[in-house]
């Protein structure tokens, strides 16, 4: 039978592992308990400490925090907040004054104005709202009616032209042009739609698309000449060939 014999250091080594794994934890926990500083514990889960709930780590000590007037302690214990109503300053917590027509904000350390105010500076403007016009949604500023749209400071009604209808939108020209029509300069112009081709509604391109075996050219569609051994591609306006050919200019040759 073979005996293998481990050097010595090995075995120191074995050894201590053995010794260091059978310390219990609480050992560890009570060791950087007494490392702590004053008003400090050990943590629950690894090595080092932290400093008791109404104190913070200052230079590796744990310093009372100081509460200035109207404050209490952050929810992580270790510095503070102003209460609802003031604002934190460098060492101090500082009233809010709110303007005339505004209320403090859902954090309470802010203001917001009043519907039909907005706010300038310090104080809460009412919004002069202009002929035409109406409140938006969030009482801060307004909108044009439908047929109108915004200027500077006023609602202008738009100028729709023949065939053409308002969109109420607060973008663009503020309207746009009926079915078979399309939008040149100022005015709605009818679609030429040339033979072999069906009218497309959108608001780019020629507003008219060629039937499947004809192809654009200038304003026209003309047919597409497939050659032998091909097909009409995918989109129907072109071709490709077939399989074991492939394209030479216009036709296909044999792979």
């Amino acid at each position: 039978m073979l005996t293998v014999r481990l050097p010595n250091v090995f075995l120191h080594g074995f050894v201590l592992v053995a010794a260091l794994a059978a310390i219990p934890t609480s050992v560890f926990a009570q060791s950087d308990a007494a490392r702590a500083p004053d008003n400090a514990s050990a943590r629950k889960y690894g090595s080092g400490w932290n400093c008791d709930r109404g104190y913070r780590e200052v230079s590796g000590a744990c310093a009372r925090v100081e509460l200035p007037a109207n404050a209490h302690l952050a929810t992580n214990g270790h510095g503070w907040e102003c209460e609802r109503g003031y604002q934190a300053g460098v060492d101090r917590c500082i009233p809010i004054v709110l303007p005339s027509n505004a209320y403090l904000d859902s954090m309470g350390d802010d203001w917001k104005c009043i519907r039909g105010y907005r706010r300038a500076d310090r104080s809460c403007l009412e919004i002069e709202v202009p002929s035409n016009a109406f409140l938006n949604v969030a009482g801060d500023g307004w909108s044009c009616e439908r047929g109108y749209r915004e200027t500077t400071d006023n609602c202008v009604p738009i100028k729709v032209p023949v065939n053409g209808y308002a969109t109420n939108t607060s973008f663009g020209v503020g309207w746009a042009c009926d079915r078979h029509f399309r939008a040149v300069g100022d005015a709605c112009k009818p679609v030429e739609i040339p033979e072999n081709a069906f009218f497309v509604d959108a608001a780019y391109g020629t507003g008219w698309q060629c039937v499947r075996g004809y192809s654009a050219v200038g304003a026209a569609c003309a047919a597409v000449q497939v050659p032998t051994h091909a097909h009409l591609d995918y989109s129907g306006h072109g071709w490709e060939c077939d399989r074991p050919y492939r394209k030479e200019g216009d036709r296909c040759e044999q792979v």
